[in-house]
């Protein structure tokens, strides 16, 4: 018993002490401690119009996961477009890679783009359509209105986003999905 208050105490004082010699202490996790979180790029220069929408849809994701992190920048595995007409869908596989069809006559209409690109986001992320959920379920889509302005998954989307990628990749199979039409 001693010895372990020895040795905590040794640990305390280490850890006060080698800060004040310019040595910078970094807590240990254990394995089971922490997520094994996937990274995952994209990329909304394509979408000039909705840069900072692709940014807020990324950060609702961000707030809502904890198994997967998306971030701009090179390398990306999801590329978001601008298109004009022919709806706004995802060409994805469901594993974190994919296309994202933005289209601007459907903003245009009143749908919130950042609805949009969090709904796409979440079929890369291995999410199916779910027409008719309510406006608190990002993947319900278009199906509550152009007056549904909600960007932030729910729990239950979130649980299944932190489930597909709990082994470091999405289990789902293809998807491809027309949205906002």
């Amino acid at each position: 018993m001693i010895q372990h208050r020895i040795g905590r105490f040794a640990v305390a004082l280490t850890a006060v002490l080698l800060p004040l010699a310019g040595v910078q202490v970094v807590a240990a996790t254990t394995a089971s401690a922490a997520p094994n979180v996937v990274n995952l790029q994209y990329d909304s220069t394509d979408a000039p119009d909705y840069l900072s929408e692709a940014d807020q849809a990324a950060a609702n994701w961000n707030g809502a996961v904890s198994n997967v992190h998306l971030d701009s920048g090179g390398g990306a595995t999801i590329v978001i477009h601008e298109v004009t007409g022919g709806g706004s869908y995802t060409q994805t596989d469901g594993h974190g890679s994919g296309d994202i069809y933005i289209d601007t006559a459907q903003v245009a209409e009143g749908n919130d783009p950042t609805r949009i690109l969090a709904h796409e986001m979440g079929h890369n992320l291995g999410l199916p359509d779910h027409y008719t959920g309510p406006c608190t379920e990002i993947m319900s889509g278009h199906g509550p209105g152009p007056s549904c302005k909600n960007a932030m998954p729910d729990a239950q989307e979130s649980a299944q986003v932190d489930q597909n990628f709990a082994n470091g990749f999405a289990t789902s199979s293809t998807l491809v999905s027309r949205v906002y039409r």
